[in-house]
């Protein structure tokens, strides 16, 4: 187990704890309390299969897409166990693909587009993400890109140089939309959902990792996203970060303290982002409460 600040004194950067988070290498115990996961098995086989893939298909071959974005930390797609990988120009019509998991692309990319992760060539992040975000729907490529934003993989003049990735090309209306709903607060997938379906429901929060102190100033929790007048806040409590023990006493302490300083706390799970009603129903529903509760 260590603490985000024993990680700091050790000469990690933020950026880097945050990909071992998003890889799933450390998980979350706590705030800023991490187990550290040794690597399994079945990840360095995944990462040797790439290899493999990549290799047999020669020196022009490398990743892109979801498999780039796997590589990369980034969140917000489904495992698939595909293999997708990219040759130039015609190379990619008569390449034999021994593995069946290989999905094979026929891209150019000019080689500043591309770099090399365990010594795997894959497209950068910029390329990884202006990719990806012409081909997923919405809900999808927002949240690959506010994990890239909150993972510090791309930083701002990067994700700002995506518009220009996206010029002349298919489906790049929709996807400068995605770019203006990302918002690098969201850290995990299940927020960027959940935030999309207040957004689709007409009760948009107006703050994400919204802060909560007392009078004297001292923090009593950190909450997903608050709507800040009617002091209500909703949490996307996903899978992994809040069934570990410490972390459940955690969220319970936290939510007393936020309960006891007069705001409401609603949860919510990936189930229910499924339900495009259900989200914005209850938000606006608390709203309308604490509304009529005012003095």
């Amino acid at each position: 187990m260590v603490t985000r600040e024993q990680a700091l004194r050790a000469g990690y950067s933020r950026h880097e704890i945050d990909n071992l988070l998003t890889a799933r290498r450390w998980r979350r115990l706590a705030r800023a309390t991490y187990a550290v996961v040794p690597s399994a098995p079945d990840l360095l086989e995944r990462r040797r299969r790439i290899r493999a893939a990549v290799l047999s298909l020669g020196p022009d071959a490398h990743v892109v897409l979801a498999t780039a974005a796997e590589l990369q930390g980034i969140a917000g797609l489904p495992r698939t166990g595909a293999i997708h990988l990219a040759l130039p120009g015609r190379a990619a019509k008569p390449a034999r693909v021994a593995d069946p998991a290989v999905v094979l692309h026929q891209f150019e990319h000019p080689a500043a587009a591309l770099t090399s992760i365990g010594g795997i060539p894959v497209t950068d992040p910029t390329h990884t993400l202006a990719e990806l975000v012409l081909r997923e729907h919405r809900y999808r490529a927002v949240a690959l890109l506010d994990s890239a934003l909150n993972s510090g993989t791309v930083n701002a003049d990067e994700f700002r140089s995506i518009p220009a990735l996206l010029a002349r090309r298919r489906g790049a209306v929709n996807a400068r939309r995605y770019l203006a709903e990302a918002n690098g607060a969201a850290q995990s997938p299940l927020e960027t959902r959940t935030r999309l379906r207040c957004v689709d429901g007409g009760v948009p929060p107006d703050v994400l990792q919204v802060e909560v102190r007392d009078a004297d100033g001292y923090l009593l929790g950190v909450g997903d996203m608050g709507w800040r007048a009617a002091r209500v806040i909703a949490e996307a409590d996903g899978k992994d970060p809040h069934t570990a023990p410490g972390a459940l006493f955690d969220d319970r302490r936290r939510q007393n303290r936020l309960a006891n300083a007069g705001w409401t706390v609603l949860r919510f799970t990936w189930p229910d982002t499924l339900r495009p009603d259900y989200i914005p129903y209850v938000i606006r529903q608390a709203l309308t409460t604490r509304t009529q509760c005012r003095p």
